[in-house]
């Protein structure tokens, strides 16, 4: 047994008695999409504070809670703040939240992330599928010693968003009248944003939204045998001739609080047909 599921397991424990009910499904608030679900929604709230071996962020508009909620008859788990791999955290200890996730019993992991656009096409304030990944220098979170507990050593990622959920966001944003790209997003380590030689070379390799998250997640996720979905919503565009204007966390925040009137209708049909 790892020494990392030993912490998993004492993570668990510090907490288990607070939980209300297995989750179907794990739902990860990316910045500024923090205000799902509704407060008189929730059945139960885990502050990261009270997790024994976890890790807290510290970045503006993540809250470090758990929160338990139904949508229909879903039960959802949703981490209303995420973990950053450029705060000094490992990867390891980035994907620690979704380890733990699964182990309440989540068996689908729900993405969202804010991300920069690379995609000539895309506009600030697009919602976009995530249909693939690359992930940038940033260090994958399944080295070192495997968890047999969670998966197996070499997994098969070929397929890590899961085809189904794809569809069933295309289904859900049509039907809803919301605009909605899809490609590949690509994590960086972060936390400075690109320079315009990276932003070429990220359009060279195809990329069509860029963030500082979710890729290690997804890993993560796959590992362990859970189904992958993600959006990201595009606060900011990075055209190949470079940067078009200075992007700050602040823009970030303020694009997707506008946003959050067509996200939150959007992700909680998804969960619900689920």
């Amino acid at each position: 047994m790892s020494k990392e599921y030993d912490l998993l397991k004492e993570s668990f424990e510090s907490i288990k008695d607070k939980i209300p009910y297995e989750p179907d499904v794990a739902l990860v608030l990316g910045s500024g999409l923090s205000h799902f679900p509704d407060d008189k929604t929730i059945d139960a709230v885990i502050n990261y504070s009270e997790v024994k071996n976890f890790p807290v962020s510290k970045v503006a508009g993540h809250k470090n809670r758990f929160l338990f909620f139904k949508v229909g008859d879903k039960k959802v788990v949703c981490m209303q703040g995420r973990i950053h791999h450029y705060e000094g955290y490992s990867t390891t200890e980035v994907i620690r939240p979704t380890r733990l996730m699964k182990m309440m019993g989540a068996k689908i992991l729900f993405l969202s992330n804010a991300a920069g656009g690379m995609n000539d096409t895309f506009n600030i304030g697009d919602l976009m599928i995530i249909t693939d990944h690359i992930s940038f220098f940033v260090r994958s979170p399944l080295i070192g010693e495997n968890i047999e507990e969670f998966g197996e050593r070499f997994p098969d990622v070929s397929k890590i968003y899961t085809k189904e959920y794809v569809d069933l966001i295309k289904r859900v944003a049509k039907e809803q009248g919301v605009k909605m790209q899809e490609g590949i997003y690509t994590q960086i380590t972060g936390p400075a944003y690109e320079t315009p030689a990276e932003v070429r070379l990220l359009h060279l390799i195809k990329t069509d939204a860029v963030g500082m998250s979710t890729v290690v997640e997804a890993i993560a996720a796959a590992h362990m045998g859970m189904k992958v979905c993600g959006i990201s919503l595009i606060t900011d565009v990075e055209r190949l001739e470079g940067h078009q204007e200075v992007v700050d966390h602040e823009q970030v925040l303020k694009v997707a609080n506008e946003a959050e009137q067509k996200f939150i209708p959007l992700v909680a049909e998804v969960i619900r047909r689920m």
